[in-house]
């Protein structure tokens, strides 16, 4: 069974089930690992999130044609969104020690006490937890996320430009 020939809607379902087992590795290594997320990942988890309602959505409603593009739209914002936050992510775990910026309150305490647009400003200015290194296989976790958000769109838009397969008509 080549994936490369699966349809529009078996190609969604599959992008689908991958943000799952990303979002469940993420609470994995969460809950059973120890590893305390930052506000920056737990960002990239919203990024996966969307990418994975916009596969579902698109799987089960399997439109044709221009209106394929709408699905994907969503789900390339998602990894767009994704994209940025861990590119800050590895930026800010690429600056030297005495440049980090000091750690500050958590996500839920942020949600609390301040307005929604002081919360991003607050989250993309960064904080000392953000620079944590934990390596998955030798590279640090947003690496990984960056690599799927890259897959993932590139996977959307090939299952998007693909002709469905013409049917004999008798």
């Amino acid at each position: 069974m080549n994936p490369l020939r699966w349809s529009y809607r078996a190609s969604f379902f599959a992008g689908f089930l991958i943000c799952a087992a990303l979002l469940g590795f993420a609470l994995y290594a969460e809950h059973v690992w120890g590893m305390e997320p930052c506000p920056l990942c737990i960002f990239q988890r919203i990024g996966f999130m969307v990418m994975g309602v916009f596969f579902l959505l698109g799987a089960l409603h399997a439109p044709r044609r221009g209106g394929r593009w709408f699905y994907t739209g969503f789900v390339l914002l998602g990894a767009l969104f994704g994209l940025a936050v861990a590119g800050r992510h590895l930026w800010i775990q690429s600056l030297p020690p005495d440049q980090l910026p000091s750690c500050g309150p958590n996500l839920a305490y942020m949600m609390d006490a301040f307005p929604f647009a002081k919360v991003l400003k607050m989250v993309f200015t960064g904080s000392g937890e953000c620079a944590k290194i934990q390596p998955i296989l030798g590279l640090p976790m947003p690496f990984w996320t960056l690599l799927w958000y890259i897959l993932l769109s590139v996977w959307a838009i090939r299952v998007t430009l693909q002709r469905a397969p013409q049917r004999l008509r008798l």
